[in-house]
C-alpha cells in the first residue's frame, strides 16, 4: 500500500516492486467527493474522486438523534438536492423542518439525495442514494484503495457548527467533536485525518484536546490573515480561504508562518492554473477530473475487476 505524504516531496518504494514512485507535494482535494460528477457526500462521489487521483477526500459531517455520524453539508434535508421519505420534492421554505439532529439514522436513510440531481452541476450523474454513515464511507473507500487505486488518501472532515445552531441542529462543540474523534479513532490512523471548520471554537477545542490532529481554518471573511490567526489563537496546519481572497503575497505570508494554503472551491481550469502559479499547496475542487487533465492529481489507471 502506498502512503501519500501531504507535507514532503518523497519517493517511496512501490508496494509490489523495487520501483520508486514520486508522490507530489501539491494536493488536490475532492470536494464532497466529486460534487461536479456524482451526488455530493456519497460513496459514489468518493469512489469517483479516488479514481481521479485525488490525495484527500473532503467531506462534511453532522450528527443524528441517535448519535450517528452522517455525511451532509446541511444539518437538514436540502430542498435543492433531496426528496422526502416518500420520494416527493421538499419545499425550500420547509427544508429546515427536516432536521437531521432530530432524526435517527433509520429516518435519514429513507431520504433520496441523489435522484433529483443538482441544477448547479449539470454534469452530475443522478443516482438514487441516501446520506451515508461516515463509518460506511470509510469502509468503502478503504476497500476501494486496497482493491484498485492502491494509495492511501487523507480525510479532510468538516465539522458544521455555529453558536446560533448549538443544541438545535447539532450537539455542543465539545460533544460533537468527541463523537467524531471517537469514530475516526476506531477506523483510521489519525495521521490521515484533518479537521476543518469555519467555527473557530471547534478548532480551538481540537487543538487543546487532540493536539496531534492536523487542523484547517476555513475562511470566507474579509479580515486580514493576522486578524484571523489572532482570533484562532494558534497557527493551524492549513489555512483554507475562499480562493478569490488569495494573492501571491498572501500565500507567501502564510508560508513564512509554516502554514499550508489550500483554498476552496476551485472549479474552473484557468483558476486552478492561476492558483498553482501563486504557489498554493493544493486546492479543493468539485471537479478532480479537470485537475487531472493538467497532471495535478496522481496518475491513476484503474482497471476494475
Amino acid at each position: 500500500m502506498i502512503r501519500f505524504s501531504v507535507v514532503l516531496l518523497i519517493a517511496i518504494a512501490s508496494f509490489s516492486s523495487s520501483a520508486q514512485i514520486y508522490m507530489p507535494k501539491f494536493e488536490v482535494q475532492g470536494h464532497r467527493g466529486a460534487r461536479g460528477l456524482k451526488p455530493e457526500n456519497t460513496i459514489p462521489a468518493f469512489i469517483t474522486a479516488l479514481d481521479s487521483g485525488v490525495m484527500t477526500l473532503e467531506m462534511d459531517v453532522v450528527i443524528t438523534k441517535d448519535g450517528q455520524v452522517v455525511l451532509s453539508h446541511e444539518p437538514f434535508m436540502s430542498a435543492a438536492i433531496c426528496l422526502d421519505s416518500t420520494g416527493k420534492p421538499i419545499a425550500e421554505k420547509d427544508e429546515k423542518k427536516y432536521n437531521i439532529y432530530e432524526m435517527t439514522y433509520t429516518d435519514v436513510a429513507r431520504y433520496d439525495c441523489g435522484s433529483k440531481g443538482n441544477e448547479k452541476f449539470p454534469e452530475q450523474q443522478k443516482l438514487a442514494v441516501s446520506k451515508p454513515l461516515l463509518k460506511d464511507v470509510i469502509e468503502a473507500v478503504e476497500n476501494h484503495i486496497k482493491s484498485f487505486t492502491q494509495y492511501e488518501v487523507d480525510y479532510n472532515i468538516e465539522i458544521k457548527s455555529s453558536p446560533e445552531t448549538d443544541k438545535k441542529f447539532h450537539p455542543p462543540v465539545e460533544e460533537y467533536s468527541d463523537i467524531v474523534y471517537n469514530l475516526l479513532n476506531q477506523y483510521l490512523p489519525m495521521e490521515r485525518v484533518v479537521i476543518q471548520s469555519f467555527d473557530f471554537r471547534v478548532l480551538k477545542y481540537w487543538h487543546k484536546k487532540y493536539p496531534e490532529i492536523r487542523l484547517a481554518a476555513l475562511v470566507e471573511n474579509l479580515k486580514s490573515i493576522d486578524a484571523n490567526l489572532n482570533d484562532l489563537g494558534f497557527n493551524p496546519s492549513i489555512y483554507s480561504p475562499y480562493y478569490k481572497l488569495l494573492t501571491k503575497e498572501k500565500v507567501a505570508q502564510l508560508h513564512k508562518k509554516k502554514i499550508r494554503v489550500i483554498p476552496w472551491t476551485v472549479n474552473e481550469e484557468k483558476e486552478m492554473l492561476l492558483l498553482k502559479g501563486m504557489g498554493v499547496d493544493g486546492f479543493i475542487t468539485d471537479y478532480p477530473d479537470r485537475a487531472r487533465k493538467y497532471k495535478m492529481t496522481l496518475s491513476m489507471n484503474v482497471q476494475k475487476k
